[in-house]
């Protein structure tokens, strides 16, 4: 095992609820945005994996997925082994997602930097996006105390996206643009969102850097007493695992890693703003429209979204 070595997580077992009107129009079927062609002949979860290799090589890159979404991912992880997909029985939110990614990594490759990445971001610059996530890699394998999270750049008091508030600088001597975390704010009022604007205030991008250890640590302090102790059960069982995955996801609710975890645990997080790399979350379809503005992408789908009945385009804008 070699602990300074760095895995990647990605993130793709959502199910697309903002975006679904948009998706079923460019595949014509109920087909979880991580798994549509949205742009540039690609999936986005083809996109991620691209964007990541660079940084991450591809046979330490887990996917946390859900079984339902089978259909949709059986080929594009034809080249992956199956030790790379984390396959659960359902979609319990990124909580769940980030425990079961973070028992397998843990023990495919004892306590090495985890890096957590969503499938449905977009980079105008993603240069500038792989050269910050090394500089995240970087301090995360020298101080294994602190979980770095990305920022992006404002440009505007956006309500559907979750703030970080910067403290003081984190002395580090691998770069000088780390900063502490003050204050996590998930889904402002639009009031709170102009204030936290006003301040410089930054977009949490949820690509997160850490030892897998400290992340563990911070979802013992946080979680309800027992959640972890029973995947951890969940993971030990040999022959009836399915069956003891099955209990436990019943019982269990639908968590938000952010919210639950993040929140709580200012002390342990540092935040790396990356400036103005383009990025944005494509979670509704007014950011995939504005994203593909920017980019001057126009995938042959926009022409026939545009000449939709007004009251459709309506119900599409609105999810």
């Amino acid at each position: 095992m070699n602990h300074q070595q760095v895995w990647g997580v990605v993130l793709a077992g959502g199910d697309g609820t903002r975006l679904r009107s948009l998706t079923q129009l460019i595949s014509g079927e109920d087909r979880p945005k991580q798994f549509c062609h949205l742009y540039g002949g690609k999936t986005l979860l083809a996109q991620t994996r691209d964007r990541l290799a660079p940084a991450i090589h591809p046979e330490r890159t887990a996917f946390a997925l859900v079984k339902a979404h089978e259909k949709f991912y059986r080929s594009e992880f034809a080249d992956v082994e199956p030790h790379q997909l984390i396959v659960q029985p359902g979609n319990k939110g990124t909580t769940a997602a980030v425990i079961c990614s973070l028992l397998r990594v843990t023990a495919l490759a004892g306590d090495p930097v985890v890096a957590f990445f969503p499938t449905d971001h977009y980079y105008q610059n993603e240069a500038a996006f792989t050269a910050c996530l090394d500089r995240a890699v970087t301090v995360a394998r020298h101080h294994s105390d602190t979980a770095i999270v990305l920022g992006a750049e404002a440009d505007r008091a956006e309500v559907e996206y979750g703030w970080i508030e910067p403290g003081a600088h984190f002395s580090s001597p691998f770069t000088n643009a780390l900063l502490r975390v003050r204050h996590f704010w998930e889904k402002p009022s639009h009031r709170t969102a102009q204030v936290l604007f006003a301040r410089g205030c930054i977009w949490n991008t949820f690509v997160m850097v850490g030892r897998a250890s400290l992340f563990l640590a911070l979802l013992g302090n946080t979680m309800a007493p027992g959640v972890l102790d029973a995947f951890v059960a969940m993971q030990q069982h040999k022959h009836d695992r399915n069956l003891a995955q099955d209990k436990l996801w019943a019982a269990l609710t639908s968590g938000d890693f952010s919210q639950q975890v993040l929140t709580p645990s200012t002390q342990y997080l540092a935040v790396l703003p990356m400036g103005d790399v383009g990025w944005s979350d494509l979670g509704t379809p007014e950011r995939v429209r504005a994203a593909l503005a920017r980019s001057g992408v126009r995938p042959c789908w926009q022409e026939s979204a545009e000449n939709e009945p007004s009251e459709v385009l309506a119900k599409t804008s609105a999810t």
